[in-house]
């Protein structure tokens, strides 16, 4: 499925006075621009035109692949947080065009994440640009455009650092030069004031006729390594952003935070509970814990997703926390617990009783199977690293929470710090617990937390 970046942005000279917008449309995985539009709409508001802007920009992107995951990216903090559902929507200006926007697209498909402004200029640069054909009783054209010009040469001007081997600043550099042209800059541009302007009355949006998906980005070299891509795609295209998600260096990682599941009735009775078992749901203290774990991501306010393993502990867990953030939740089975076979709702001391050989070998061995032909941690450990890899790329960038189970969120954790598997049986996990894994641009991960309980307390 391809992935679309949509920068959107709109000024008014005046507040209300005239105002434009200005929208591009980008492929996350090369940075190539994909169309822009931009128009001149009369006398409006700021917040008017940016919706008008962010209007544009997802029928931009409807147009060129209507299946195709959407990620919004606006310096207008209203427009963001009203179209994640986190901020009612009072204005009576602004009720039908975020109506008008939401329907645009499945709501799945689309995710907004805010920006500082300086980091919105090629939007910013076209919703100006806009305003000055206004003033002189033009429509925007195309053609005539310079603000993907403007962005590039200002990137070309922007000094290479230096520094010594392994530092993360220079490296980064590194990768943006090797995509010259391949990714918008965020990078600012000759702008024009905002000052008084002439109006001119509502034109109908001009935009950018769509390049061929696949072609060679403008300016950049003819070919790239998938390396290069992976890259520049975390580098060169996301934002940093505040709390779990931050990283001043390599950008935006994607950022997993990964909550265990509250407890069920069999969690206090340390029970074998994996995804072949009964599938219990929460008891009353799991959705308790479910309930404060909302509360707590809710404070933090840095969540832009929910995924969460198809078993009903989980699902139930998830929708407490979607919830409360006004997010939908995606179902992953590869988030799902171990299957622990014969062995589902016994304790460890009968499981002993029962199968000691089997549970002998079960604890020496990671390629050891439970009784009755369960998964084994190492079978665990390869579907993680499958699912990891397809949720990294799913979501560059972004920080997402994983919704899901003791085995999982310990093997992450053992990936991510290349520890052993035997360390499987040395981690301590809470229900209801907060983990979280940072993944960089470079192949690199970080652990930025491991069974944070302090929300239960």
């Amino acid at each position: 499925m391809r992935e679309f970046i949509v920068e959107a942005d709109g000024g008014s000279r005046g507040n209300p006075g005239p105002a434009g917008y200005g929208s591009v449309v980008i492929d996350a995985a090369t940075g190539e621009t994909l169309a822009e539009a931009a128009e001149y709409i009369g006398v409006a508001t700021n917040n008017v035109a940016e919706y008008r802007g962010l209007i544009a920009g997802l029928k931009a992107a409807r147009d060129l692949d209507p299946s195709a995951l959407i990620r919004v990216r606006m310096d207008s903090k209203l427009v963001v947080e009203q179209m994640s559902g986190r901020w009612k929507i009072k204005h009576p200006d602004m009720k039908p065009l975020a109506a008008e926007a939401a329907r645009i697209l499945p709501p799945s498909q689309v995710t907004y994440e805010w920006i500082p402004r300086e980091q919105n200029k090629h939007a910013d640069r076209l919703a100006n640009e806009a305003m000055d054909a206004g003033k002189r009783g033009e429509q925007w054209s195309p053609s005539a455009s310079t603000a993907e010009l403007d962005a590039r040469a200002a990137r070309s001007a922007t000094p290479e650092p230096s520094g010594p081997p392994g530092d993360a600043t220079a490296g980064a550099a590194k990768v943006r030069a090797a995509m010259s042209g391949a990714v918008p800059s965020e990078a600012p541009g000759p702008e024009a004031p905002l000052q008084g302007r002439g109006e001119l009355r509502d034109q109908p949006p001009t935009t950018r006729t769509p390049k061929t998906p696949g072609s060679p980005p403008s300016g950049g070299t003819a070919a790239k390594t998938e390396a290069d891509v992976r890259a520049a795609r975390n580098v060169a295209t996301t934002t940093p952003s505040t709390g779990w998600g931050s990283t001043p260096d390599m950008g935006a990682p994607a950022t997993f935070v990964l909550l265990r599941h509250g407890e069920t009735p069999l969690t206090p009775q340390k029970r074998f509970s994996g995804s072949g078992g009964s599938d219990p749901s929460l008891s009353d203290v799991g959705r308790d814990q479910a309930e404060r774990a909302a509360t707590a991501l809710a404070a933090r306010g840095t969540i832009q997703a929910i995924v969460a393993s198809p078993l009903t502990r989980t699902r139930q867990t998830a929708a407490a926390v979607a919830a409360r953030l006004g997010l939908d939740v995606t179902i992953e089975d590869g988030l799902r617990e171990t299957d622990f076979g014969a062995w589902e709702g016994l304790t460890f001391a009968e499981v002993r009783d029962r199968y000691p050989d089997d549970l002998n070998a079960w604890l020496a061995s990671p390629e050891a199977e439970p009784t009755g032909g369960g998964e084994s941690f190492e079978a665990t450990a390869g579907r993680m690293a499958i699912t990891r890899d397809k949720l990294i790329a799913a979501y560059a960038g972004r920080t997402v929470l994983l919704v899901t189970h003791v085995t999982p969120i310990k093997t992450l954790v053992r990936l991510a710090i290349g520890a052993p598997p035997e360390s499987l049986f040395r981690m301590e996990l809470s229900a209801a617990s907060f983990s979280a894994v940072a993944y960089y641009a470079d192949g690199n991960a970080s652990l930025r937390l491991f069974n944070d309980t302090s929300h239960l307390r």
